[in-house]
């Protein structure tokens, strides 16, 4: 929801001047909370709008719309006359003159900088992954997965009876986090609504649907408990669950492990990481943590610097002793929202504080009115209650009032009208020949 505006002064250019490189949790977080205080403040990002990315696998598998989970950011900071919105991709950073320097060249200077840009899909040097693999991290992404998924589909649909049976309808899910459990269950469902409810002449018994991990089983963030749930209950809907399986090439139409197996695929969906390291400017830091993420004080300053700060998936946030905070969205907004409180501090001439993570838990749901919620203390919530508290939570952080009803409606609709959804195949305007 847009920030209500307090008294700022008509001339800002003797404020002090923040700014932010990057529009997601971490970087809206910290700008909310500089909103009408004594500083200007400039959010730089090369798309224009604020993605709420836990539910892009819902885009992806056809159950929202990429405007239910987009909002602009001009729009949510419509308000506050001290904040602006530049929209450009950062090339570098000269930290030495404070200047961020844009891709077509022009220079923004700043006397505190926040580097808030996220992350990037890890590939983890598997061969071909990075050309064949459909990673689930932007907007873009979710478009093209599902594009990619129904076109298959409508593909297989239109060949005979024959050539049909050639086709093969297996789509492999690499990864056994949150993400890649969510989109696996949301994945079966879709396609048992395309057969059913579009009418398409395909054999359900046929399009296979498979889980993959390294790991020795799925979840590894949640207790034991909650993992055992997850993978009984993807087995239910028919997701193919295998553990402890290292992959190491992807093509076009396959996936080879280590044992030497090698699966025909129609699609491998990429749910396996997230690396910080791509995702930063040049000549942002050379101390880096884990996933190149760049490494700051406890304050949240990078450790060479007195006015460059690094917040959310784009930081190695310190937790306690030499671990660091996961790449969550509580991280990012929390992170976020302190960063930009010590900034106010430093300006005001006032100490700093470290930051300290408030651990609310964590969720993934499975499918329709399955999920798990691993609560603070150890408390873990399964089935459909767990996936009411999913669905309240993540209401509650969606950006703007009419996402949230916008979303609220549909979801309403879709549990009593099952299985309705957005199936549209809308090409990118380069790719329509």
């Amino acid at each position: 929801m847009a920030i209500s505006p307090r008294s700022v002064p008509r001339d800002l250019s003797s404020l002090p001047h923040v700014v932010i490189i990057g529009g997601g949790f971490a970087g809206v977080a910290a700008a909310k909370v500089l909103a009408d205080q004594d500083v200007r403040v400039t959010i730089i990002d090369q798309h224009n709008f604020h993605t709420f990315q836990p539910l892009l696998y819902q885009v992806a598998t056809a159950g929202l719309e990429p405007a239910d989970v987009a909002f602009p950011i001009r729009t949510i900071f419509g308000h506050a006359a001290n904040v602006r919105f530049r929209h450009a991709y950062v090339r570098s950073v000269d930290a030495p003159r404070n200047l961020v320097i844009l891709r077509d060249g022009s220079e923004v200077d700043y006397d505190h900088l926040v580097i808030a840009t996220g992350a990037k899909a890890a590939f983890f040097g598997v061969q071909g992954a990075s050309q064949f693999a459909l990673p689930l991290y932007t907007l873009a992404d979710a478009r093209r997965l599902r594009n990619r998924l129904l076109s298959v589909l409508e593909e297989a649909e239109v060949r005979s009876e024959h050539e049909r049976a050639a086709i093969d309808l297996t789509f492999v899910v690499v990864g056994g986090g949150p993400t890649g459990v969510e989109t696996s269950g949301a994945l079966t469902e879709l396609v048992k609504i395309a057969i059913r409810r579009d009418g398409l002449r395909l054999d359900p018994a046929r399009i296979r649907v498979v889980l993959v991990d390294v790991a020795p089983r799925l979840l590894t963030a949640f207790v034991k408990s909650a993992s055992t749930y997850a993978k009984r209950r993807l087995e239910s809907t028919g997701v193919e669950v295998q553990l402890g399986r290292s992959v190491v090439a992807i093509d076009e139409h396959s996936i080879r492990f280590d044992d030497g197996e090698q699966i025909e695929c129609a699609a491998v969906i990429w749910a396996a990481g997230v690396s910080a390291g791509d995702a930063l400017p040049e000549d942002v830091s050379s101390t880096r943590g884990p996933g190149g993420r760049v490494r700051v004080t406890p304050d949240l300053r990078l450790l060479d610097s007195a006015n460059v700060w690094a917040v959310g998936d784009a930081a190695a946030v310190p937790l306690r002793g030499e671990a660091f905070c996961p790449q969550l969205a509580p991280v990012a907004i929390q992170s976020g929202r302190h960063c930009a409180h010590q900034i106010l501090h430093v300006i005001n001439a006032e100490p700093t504080t470290a930051f300290a993570y408030h651990d609310k838990g964590i969720m993934a749901t499975i499918g329709r009115n399955a999920a798990v919620a691993e609560l603070p203390h150890g408390v873990v919530v399964k089935g459909r209650v767990g996936w009411l508290a999913w669905l309240g939570l993540h209401l509650w952080y969606l950006v703007g009032f009419r996402n949230r009803l916008r979303v609220f409606i549909n979801w309403t609709w879709r549990y009593f009208d099952w299985p309705s959804g957005p199936r549209l195949i809308v090409a990118d305007a380069e790719t329509v020949e």
